[in-house]
């Protein structure tokens, strides 16, 4: 029975993995390895270990155990090991599944690193902004209410503003859920939509045709070195990618395959949506019999260019960010100060 409530992060899948490789490589017995690793293991990490080593006593396999753990072991990884298995190179598997989940993480950190700049700024510019609304207008707003003085209407809003989140906060808060939640349920159902819009975007839709690319090819080359069939291992990889365009490349792929033609002849159904230094390396792998060596640079590669566009898109969002920021910010204050000014302007002009 499958468990999708246990997640491993990928320092502890790796740390898993290598423990596997290490003792089995040395000549020892697996099921002697999971209860050495056991005797430090804890969390989730030990509640897959107890149902391995219950099902290596059962007479199970390995993979068996992976699959009944989705969320941690993807369909690529439980049928690479499920290959190794029946090839018996399992400890070798093992050591190259290890490396490829690490460049993976490697991989999945660059993505998240580049977004956690522009979140802060965002939750700065949130910060400075409630700031404002309930500590600076409240009192400026109070000496406005005393003078009887008109007001202009950016002022009148701020006012509104800071007056709802004083006197009302709960249920602004309350509506602020349920917007959150509405937002949220019709994302998910409508979640192709959404990310069709946001994959369309300038130099967007080229970062993830990158990554789609990079993951691609590092899936496809780990399931074509451990010997599966190359039509079952595109079939594997349509889960790894997350554009819409790329799942159906793959599938004409698997089409071209089938009917007895080369990967690179399905891939350039697609020209023009990929790279043409892809198709170009696929085909050269191909005519000399290491196409899971070019999957391999293809993955490199692309990895690095991933690496090159994450950096043009956040030097371009910071300073776009900063701006908005910036204009809204002081908006705000000129909507404060403009008015004093004003008032100012009057007392000197009665005198």
């Amino acid at each position: 029975m499958k468990d999708n409530n246990i997640t491993l992060s990928g320092s502890e899948k790796i740390g898993l993995i290598s423990n596997l490789a290490t003792m089995l490589t040395a000549g020892i017995p697996i099921l002697e390895a999971v209860d050495s690793i056991l005797e430090d293991t804890k969390g989730n990490q030990r509640k897959i270990l107890e149902a391995l080593r219950e099902d290596l006593i059962q007479g199970r396999r390995v993979w068996s155990t992976f699959a009944k753990f989705p969320r941690v072991f993807d369909k690529v990884t439980v049928s690479v090991i499920r290959a190794s298995e029946e090839a018996g190179t399992l400890d070798i598997t093992l050591k190259d599944l290890k490396e490829t989940i690490r460049k993976q993480q490697e991989f999945d950190d660059k993505v998240k690193s580049a977004m956690i700049y522009p979140a802060f700024i965002l939750v700065v510019f949130m910060g400075v902004f409630l700031v404002i609304l309930l500590v600076v207008i409240p009192k400026i707003a109070s000496v406005f209410g005393r003078l009887k003085f008109d007001l202009p209407l950016p002022t009148r809003i701020l006012i509104f503003m800071s007056n709802l989140l004083i006197e009302k906060g709960f249920f602004v808060l309350l509506g602020a859920i349920a917007i959150g939640v509405s937002m949220f349920f019709l994302f998910r159902s409508k979640r192709n939509f959404f990310m069709n819009i946001l994959f369309s975007m300038p130099l967007v839709s080229t970062l993830v045709m990158q990554i789609d690319i990079t993951r691609f090819s590092r899936s496809l080359y780990l399931l074509l070195y451990s010997g599966i069939p190359i039509s079952q291992a595109l079939e594997l990889t349509e889960d790894v990618v997350v554009k819409k365009s790329t799942t159906v490349m793959i599938q004409a792929c698997k089409e071209m395959v089938t009917s007895g033609k080369n990967l690179s002849d399905g891939l350039r159904t697609a020209k023009g949506k990929i790279p043409t230094i892809m198709i170009k390396l696929v085909e050269a792998g191909e005519k000399t019999g290491s196409l899971d060596k070019s999957l391999s640079d293809i993955a490199e590669y692309f990895d690095y260019q991933v690496t090159n566009t994450l950096k043009t898109l956040i030097s371009l969002v910071e300073p776009v960010m900063l701006v908005i920021i910036g204009v809204v910010v002081g908006g705000m204050m000129l909507s404060i100060i403009a008015p004093i000014y004003s008032l100012i302007s009057d007392v000197g002009g009665a005198r």
